[in-house]
């Protein structure tokens, strides 16, 4: 699948929303989260975050973002407070209120009992914490988490899943997940793509008013299979 056949997806995300982003495995849900951050810059079409476009105000973009990749992009050798600290400065925090930012979303993501340990000394759940925390230090306006729950055991998914729908209260949040059960606890929109094509964008009381979001997944899917086969 090429790059431009990802910018036949277009969507509309609404502000403080958690939308789910779905698609079976190879449909371009984490190159399309790649462009919107503008780590990959698209073949061609556009994307606005907040107003901005991701090609010509790409660093407009970036402080209104915050991402979350499957792996967080942590340094094991770093303390919590100080891999924080660190983001912070690249994130352009103002220096004056660094601090008080750390400490308040060390306590949103419950990791003060941890602050001082390495982040290479973690637990998973808590690594997807602290990348949370690196996540949401700016204040970003739009948040972009990709499989924030893999690899959790039960008690972390509920507590992460818990995290996720109280961001929608300043933020927007973009969830990309495999894990339908999720969508359905967080999301209050659902885009589903298949074969880099939007297949499904509706809010999620729609989607699941007379069938489940399993059976929705799996019509799109379906659908949009037949019909890139028919063209092919």
């Amino acid at each position: 699948m090429g790059i431009s056949k990802l910018y036949m997806v277009s969507a509309l995300v609404p502000s403080r929303a958690v939308v789910g982003f779905l698609g079976p495995n190879g449909a371009g849900k984490t190159t399309t989260m790649r462009m919107l951050v503008t780590f990959l810059p698209p073949s061609s079409g556009s994307a606005k975050i907040a107003g901005y476009d991701i090609i010509t105000d790409a660093e407009e973009v970036r402080k209104r973002i915050g991402y979350l990749p499957e792996n967080p992009p942590l340094y094991g050798e770093m303390r919590v407070t100080e891999y924080l600290n660190f983001m912070g400065e690249i994130k352009g925090v103002n220096k004056d209120e660094l601090k008080t930012r750390i400490d308040e979303v060390m306590e949103v993501t419950s990791l003060t009992g941890v602050s001082r340990k390495l982040c290479g000394h973690l637990s998973k759940g808590f690594r997807q914490r602290v990348g949370l925390a690196q996540a949401i230090l700016h204040n970003p306006e739009v948040i972009i988490l990709d499989e924030p729950t893999s690899g959790l055991d039960p008690v972390q998914i509920v507590e992460i899943r818990k995290l996720i729908a109280s961001l929608a209260q300043h933020h927007t949040v973009i969830l990309s997940t495999h894990i339908l059960p999720e969508v359905t606890e967080v999301c209050t929109k659902v885009i589903i793509i298949s074969q880099g094509r939007i297949a499904l964008e509706s809010p999620l009381e729609e989607v699941v008013r007379t069938r489940t979001l399993e059976q929705a997944f799996m019509e799109c899917v379906a659908s949009e299979r037949a019909n890139y086969s028919n063209a092919a």
